[in-house]
């Protein structure tokens, strides 16, 4: 079973910086997307970036221009450099690979941003 590790949440003040980075256990095989998503409570997961086995990432707008996501194959890794972070970026933070056969999850890493 693979297991996907985060690592790099914590407290930032606005207009701070943070790199979030999630290792899997085991090499995941192509073809997979990437992604990151992010949780708040009483709301439902939100999609924040993803990035395809073959290079195409997508943002979400509200962080678009400020996040960047970024992989590796092997080890299959995947980062999330977030910059100008605002409050409203405040979440629990989960890194995901999902294959044709199964979906993959972080346990999450909490971000706080303070203003």
């Amino acid at each position: 079973q693979v297991q996907l590790v985060e690592s790099g949440g914590g407290l930032v003040q606005a207009g701070g910086s943070l790199t979030l980075s999630c290792a899997a256990s085991a090499v995941i095989f192509r073809p997979y997307t990437m992604g990151w998503y992010r949780q708040v409570p009483g709301k439902q997961r939100e999609l924040v970036a993803s990035l395809t086995s073959d290079g195409t990432s997508n943002y979400v707008d509200s962080v678009k221009g400020r996040f960047t996501i970024s992989g590796d194959n092997v080890p299959s890794s995947v980062f999330l450099q977030m910059d100008s972070l605002k409050p409203e970026d405040t979440a629990v933070y989960y890194c995901n690979f999902k294959t044709l056969a199964i979906d993959y999850w972080g346990q999450g890493t909490q971000v706080t941003v303070s203003s």
